[in-house]
């Protein structure tokens, strides 16, 4: 035989006999150590993704906070915005009113010390017979200058009269029930309302009545 057809031969075989061996382990099941392998590789990509799920979690926990305090920083501000500088507006006025009232009171008192002191100076006992009309006249005139006076400031000021203290505590008692009809349903309200007028539509029925009868 031809040494070199043997020499073909040898190393064809044993250059297919790898490739057979490698194509029975691709086709052979896996092994034990193979599978756990395999589950142990998965337990950690899903111990990965299980870590980054939390992290996003953070994150998106941290922006919802973010978001929230933002929208309440937003919120905030403009309803403060808002207050203070009706607030300040309404205030602005209410001082100009304040300041007007007390130069106009300064003014008044200024007056009635005057008014007073008229009033005070005047001595019936220095008058003579010779010119007791005149100064009768004459402190007439002052006592009805002071009583104009004093009219007019009562107008102007209810402290004058002693209403104030009234006024105060109408207003306190409407600021009292105003919050308990605030609170209060339509239901309640119409029975309210129907306590306080049906005296008035039984009179008025029976001014009906009486005018039929009439007839």
């Amino acid at each position: 035989m031809d040494s070199d057809f043997q020499s073909a031969q040898q190393s064809g075989f044993a250059a297919a006999t790898p490739a057979a061996a490698g194509a029975g382990k691709l086709n052979r099941p896996p092994t034990r150590e193979e599978l756990e392998a395999q589950v142990g590789e998965k337990q950690l990509k899903l111990a990965e993704l299980k870590r980054a799920q939390e992290e996003l979690e953070r994150e998106r926990a941290s922006l919802e906070d973010l978001r929230r305090r933002q929208m309440e920083f937003q919120t905030g501000r403009g309803e403060m915005l808002q207050h203070l500088t009706r607030g300040i507006g309404l205030l602005e006025e209410a001082e100009l009113t304040a300041r007007r009232d007390a130069e106009q009171m300064a003014r008044v008192l200024t007056e009635f010390r005057e008014a007073l002191s008229k009033v005070q100076a005047i001595n019936e006992q220095l008058w003579g017979q010779e010119n007791f009309s005149v100064e009768l006249t004459r402190a007439n005139t002052t006592i009805e200058n002071a009583r104009m006076e004093w009219n007019a400031a009562r107008l102007r000021f209810p402290v004058l009269s002693g209403n104030a203290g009234k006024t105060g505590e109408a207003a306190d008692a409407k600021a009292g029930l105003a919050p308990l009809l605030t609170a209060m349903d339509m239901a309640q309200l119409c029975r309210i309302g129907l306590a306080v007028t049906w005296p008035l539509v039984l009179l008025g029925l029976a001014i009906f009545v009486v005018l039929l009868l009439r007839r």
